[in-house]
């Protein structure tokens, strides 16, 4: 039997370290919305060219580089707007860099898959653990010319990241691409362009704590008066005094407003962003803070109460809530999505579910919500998975680590600990050891359901099999132990019990009671009546 990998303990998951809440601009007018747009296309021009100057400077960045891009664009904007512009492109430059670096690493996993495969005589089958060879020599010429392929693109990726390289494109790849095939987009050249040009545009300010309302560049009062500090180019537009423009707009937040009016109450930092969204001609303003850092519940403090196990899904989040001994409790529930469409929709149809979960949650009145620790970023290679299509669409498009980062997020506001676990095996011993018992005619469970049950013991501490079952009625005793959850601690909680050392005589105890050997004084049927018949017979 081959030996099975170790499984790494529970940890509670840490709570967000920011907030990012967004509201809809109404009521702008005319020559409100000509200002955004001329601001917007100023400073996303420095901003492109600000980026540039970043990625050509590549490794060879340094503080008093910064400090000099800073102060080139000072005189064209202001000191708190270059601030931002440069900070901003600091962070792209980096988030590029992140992004090649998982590039290399990914195709390095498939240059080591493809060497072994091919290191393998042609039909050599492979195990759950090591890959076999190729199935014909027309498939190892195909996969040995993609191993070829695969070589030179990572050392060309190599190339780039050894020497500080990135490939950042302002406004998006993807709507880039878009422009050479309109009529696949739905299209029309005039609409690209007005979504090109706002995906460009640059309206950010980051806070600072100490100035008025938390914000000096765009500034948001407590009675929801929105103004700006316009660049020195576009001074001429000021309408308040100070070189300030005041928007006749009035901005309120319905998600977590009372939490961003006690934090601009008190002159706290609060960065705000203001965009366009082209496709439904609307503007948008988003606030965004940062947490002080909070030491996280312990993990026996949160499974006081029980926990509920959660099997994450393509299509639905499988549920069941657990006692403080590991015992499903009521029946599971199943919390529906849909992962097709657009990404908008997606993140709709995951926070809709991760909504009603943590609802059910309350009310099941625990205080954790265990999860698996998925991580599929190096797990989508075709190399790895072969011609295993569906699969790879399927963990392509599974948002493992938006789905534990958004219950997380909203875990944080209704109190519940999110407790992360190990995924290794949960699937196939819950259907092993509590899909049959689980079920039955009225009640009718999935593996999906029966693996929820092991994520939350494992969470717990538990193992993931249950009791051995009572013994039959013919053996020694009519009625056997229960087939329920013993403490962990207790001997013989996976299977027979041990034999406790000591005597194992009939003899009555000194301890006992004194008639404990007397069988006359014993309330026993029969045994009164046949031992007086036989001293009568005497």
């Amino acid at each position: 039997m081959a030996d099975l990998r170790s499984i790494a303990g529970p940890f509670v998951v840490p709570g967000p370290s920011g907030v990012a809440i967004r509201t809809r601009l109404k009521n702008l007018t005319d020559q409100d919305e000509l200002v955004l747009r001329v601001v917007g296309a100023h400073l996303g021009s420095l901003a492109a060219g600000d980026l540039k100057q970043r990625c050509a400077d590549g490794r060879g960045h340094d503080s008093r580089r910064w400090a000099e891009r800073k102060r080139d664009l000072t005189g064209l904007s202001s000191s708190r707007w270059a601030g931002s512009i440069t900070k901003a492109s600091h962070d792209q430059w980096a988030l590029a860099r992140r992004g090649l670096a998982a590039h290399v690493q990914g195709l390095q996993a498939g240059i080591d898959m493809l060497a072994h495969r091919l290191s393998q005589p042609v039909g050599q089958k492979g195990t759950k653990r090591v890959p076999g060879g190729c199935r014909s020599r027309q498939e190892w010429h195909a996969k040995a010319r993609r191993l070829a392929c695969l070589t030179a693109r990572h050392a060309a990726a190599l190339a780039e990241y050894d020497g500080g390289r990135v490939r950042v494109v302002r406004g998006g790849r993807r709507l880039l691409n878009a422009r050479h095939h309109l009529a696949e987009a739905g299209l029309t050249e005039p609409q690209w362009r007005q979504r090109w040009q706002a995906a460009r545009w640059f309206l950010s300010a980051d806070g600072e704590s100490g100035k008025r309302f938390g914000n000096e560049t765009i500034r948001v009062t407590d009675d929801g008066q929105l103004s700006m500090k316009l660049p020195a180019p576009m001074a001429h537009l000021a309408n308040a005094p100070h070189g300030r423009y005041l928007f006749a707009c009035r901005v309120s937040f319905a998600h977590r407003g009372q939490e961003w009016a006690d934090r601009i109450a008190a002159d706290r930092a609060v960065a705000y962003r203001i965009s366009f969204d082209a496709q439904r001609v609307r503007w948008y303003l988003a606030a965004s803070w940062q947490h002080p850092s909070v030491p996280t519940i312990g993990l026996a403090a949160a499974l006081v109460a029980g926990c509920v196990g959660v099997d994450a899904n393509d299509d639905h989040l499988a549920a069941w809530h657990l006692d403080t001994h590991g015992n499903p409790v009521g029946a599971p529930r199943r919390f529906f999505y849909d992962l097709s469409g657009s990404a908008n929709h997606r993140d709709a149809q995951v926070r809709h579910a991760l909504s009603r979960l943590l609802h059910w949650a309350k009310t099941c009145g625990v205080k954790a919500i265990a999860i698996e620790d998925l991580d599929f970023a190096a797990e989508k290679t075709r190399e790895k998975h072969g011609r295993r299509k569906r699969f790879r669409r399927l963990i392509s498009r599974f948002p493992t680590g938006r789905l534990r980062a958004r219950l997380t997020s909203m875990a944080d506001q209704t109190g519940i600990t999110i407790v992360a676990v190990d995924p290794a095996y949960t699937s196939k011993w819950g259907a092993e050891h509590w899909h049959k018992p689980m079920d039955s005619p009225t009640k009718k469970i999935t593996r999906h359901d029966a693996a929820s049950i092991v994520i939350a013991r494992r969470a717990q501490g538990h193992k993931a099999r249950r009791r051995t079952s009572p013994p039959p009625p013919d053996q020694r005793d009519r009625v056997g132990h229960r087939s329920l959850q013993a403490g962990p601690d207790v001997p013989g909680c996976e299977g027979p019990r041990r034999r406790i050392p000591g005597p194992r005589t009939r003899c009555a105890s000194p301890d006992c009671d004194p008639n404990a050997g007397d069988q006359c004084a014993q309330h026993r049927s029969g045994h009164t009546t046949a031992h007086a018949q036989l001293m009568h017979s005497s």
